[in-house]
């Protein structure tokens, strides 16, 4: 209701124009025979509140036919008066069965009718109620993750991002495809339609207020202009981008990407690992899969394991962030570790919820 009454004319409009781009996650509905027949139960259970009040003040009637309003007559009576046909043979003389007609059967005649075009009506609100869902996702929107493309690598990348406990309600997607929009919908994702090298694609992705983008476009041009387009509108984000070729790296990093993973050389030293031992290539592959054998996960140091060897911990370390040094294992000055640690651990498996 807030999201009703409170939204300025400008909000409005904006709300407006987002509805045409953005794909709201999809709410699972009720078959169409359940809603029916739950909109004929409240038709019926309308009906028989009628009929009963008009029974219990049956004397304030007068019936044209015989001057006496039994059940039968009471039930004819609410069923003309809220269907608004209103022969006028049975018709109310006490002042009692007047107000209550005006206080209590016009609004159940009024709630008949509404259930009667529940359909209808509910087509005419929808454009309504997904503006106010817009509205609502955009003024509680923080800190959330934006990922351009919805490709095999985006895709991948949400999955990874819910496996480490990235709720789906953070995650937004931006592709150029309706179609690739509508089933991040499905998938319960919030999705914006667009050109994401345009500044206006991303702010309705709310991208001033996003903590982290994914860039995972097909082409590393439109990387390149997508990351400068992020950082523009947004200094503070963590910008990962996916390129295609090394000698590409710079370039996107100059244009505002905090890490670039290059696919295709990734994808030659892993096909290089295969080659001299392919036990290594699927241990490398496991962890980078999260659930499917081991799990490489960064993560705060316990109050139990501070003050304690890398060694002694539950998971097996294999590199520790101190402020803004990476120690690996073998680094001397990993004696101990400290509060404020974050360890880069190879862990059991963590359940995913599948995107």
């Amino acid at each position: 209701m807030k999201s009703l009454w409170y939204r300025s004319r400008s909000d409005a409009r904006d709300d407006a124009e987002a509805s045409r781009s953005l794909t709201m996650p999809v709410h699972t509905a009720r078959p169409p025979l359940q809603q029916v027949l739950q909109r004929l139960t409240l038709a019926l259970v309308v009906l028989a509140v009628t009929t009963l009040i008009v029974y219990l003040d049956s004397g304030g009637y007068h019936d044209n036919a015989d001057d006496g309003v039994d059940f039968l007559d009471s039930a004819y009576y609410a069923t003309v008066t809220l269907s608004t046909t209103g022969y006028g043979d049975i018709t109310p003389v006490s002042d009692s069965a007047r107000l209550v007609n005006i206080l209590v059967i016009t609004p159940l005649r009024v709630l008949f009718l509404i259930i009667l075009v529940g359909t209808t009506l509910e087509v005419l609100t929808e454009r309504t109620r997904q503006q106010v869902r817009i509205h609502r996702w955009r003024s509680r929107i923080r800190n959330h993750v934006i990922v351009v493309g919805y490709g095999t690598k985006g895709r991948h990348a949400v999955e990874t991002l819910v496996g480490q406990g990235v709720s789906k309600e953070r995650i937004v997607v931006v592709d150029a495809q309706r179609k690739v929009s509508d089933m991040a919908g499905d998938n319960g994702l919030v999705a914006v339609t667009g050109d994401a090298t345009r500044s206006e694609t991303l702010m309705r992705a709310e991208v001033r207020t996003a903590a982290r983008v994914i860039v995972a476009p097909q082409r590393d041009d439109t990387a390149a202009l997508v990351s400068l387009t992020a950082r523009q509108l947004n200094r503070r984000a963590t910008i990962v981008v996916a390129a295609r070729e090394d000698e590409n790296v710079p370039l996107l990093k100059q244009s505002g990407a905090d890490t670039v993973i290059t696919s295709s050389s990734s994808a030659g030293r892993l096909l290089g690992v295969a080659m001299v031992s392919p036990v290594v290539a699927g241990t490398l592959e496991d962890l980078m899969t999260l659930g499917s054998g081991l799990d490489l996960i960064e993560r705060p140091v316990t109050a139990e394991e501070a003050g304690r060897s890398p060694r002694a911990c539950a998971d097996l370390v294999v590199a520790v962030i101190r402020g803004k040094d990476l120690l690996n294992y073998a680094d001397p000055r990993l004696d101990v570790l400290r509060a404020g640690d974050r360890v880069i651990t190879v862990s059991r498996p963590v359940q995913t919820e599948a995107v």
